[in-house]
């Protein structure tokens, strides 16, 4: 639900920015539905059948929130739901798009960091640096996802949250990756963290991992948690600083086309 709430503070945010995008929140079966434009990698419903039963008509009105704007219906659903939610979804066309692990670690006790590689730095953005930081956070992860208008603009709503604090990372002084990090209930979310391919393999990640531990420590979290591709680089490293699996959680997608719905769909780059 941090993350759901995350998407929502992503939303407004949007909403506030460009008052004419078409950006709609509604709460659906437990969880929050966002639509920010029918290519929008935030365009999804979260946490959907956390809070206990989800009847056919929730199921229904969350098909046609995304159908109905011209979206495929898609939904991240964590596995601590009643299992035949997951039939139910595929009773309605939806099938398996991505898995993802979401990892914790527990900072109450504090977390003993070494020191960083020599000439790697990390500090939160000044406000004039918020295209700076949305155009490198987004070239960091262009190999998996187009620099398009739609991954620009999510960045920037991510970073207007009220609630969050982005960050730059240096490499020798120059820009070389950064990453946002934000606070729900004593739940501190790490998210959006990339680094530019010339820039890898120096510690560039590993320093944004402990500013963005610290700042959700001074807020007052006794949790961190991050999501990962299982296998990954990232995954990795999120691992080496103690962090646990929590759970894998699925994505779910229900294409527009209903023909398209009934066959397979490609598997997606790692």
């Amino acid at each position: 639900m941090a993350e759901a709430n995350a998407a929502k503070g992503c939303g407004a945010a949007l909403t506030r920015l460009h008052p004419d995008f078409p950006v709609a929140l509604e709460n659906i079966g437990g969880g929050i539905a966002l639509f920010a434009g029918p290519d929008s990698p935030v365009t999804q419903a979260i946490g959907v059948g956390l809070h206990g039963e989800v009847s056919d008509a929730d199921l229904d009105d969350l098909t046609d929130f995304f159908l109905s704007r011209g979206a495929p219906a898609a939904a991240e659903v964590c596995p601590l739901v009643d299992m035949k939610l997951y039939e139910r979804f595929a009773a309605r066309g939806y099938r398996l798009l991505e898995v993802s692990d979401v990892l914790y670690l527990e900072l109450e006790h504090g977390v003993a960091f070494g020191e960083l590689p020599r000439g790697v730095t990390v500090r939160a953005i000044e406000p004039h640096e918020l295209k700076l930081w949305t155009a490198t956070v987004a070239q960091g992860f262009a190999e998996h996802y187009p620099v398009t208008p739609e991954l620009l603009d999510v960045m920037e709503g991510f970073a207007h949250r009220p609630d969050a604090e982005s960050f730059l990372a240096y490499v020798d002084g120059e820009v070389a990756g950064g990453g946002v990090a934000s606070a729900f209930e004593k739940v501190g979310g790490l998210f959006g963290a990339s680094t530019l391919p010339a820039y890898r393999r120096r510690g560039v990640q590993r320093a944004l991992l402990e500013a963005r531990i610290e700042w959700a420590r001074a807020q007052g979290c006794d949790l961190a948690v991050s999501m990962a591709q299982p296998g990954s680089a990232s995954h990795r490293n999120i691992e080496r600083f103690g962090f646990r699996i929590a759970y894998t959680r699925t994505k779910l997608i229900r294409p527009l086309d209903a023909a398209a719905a009934q066959s397979p769909l490609p598997t997606p780059a790692a």
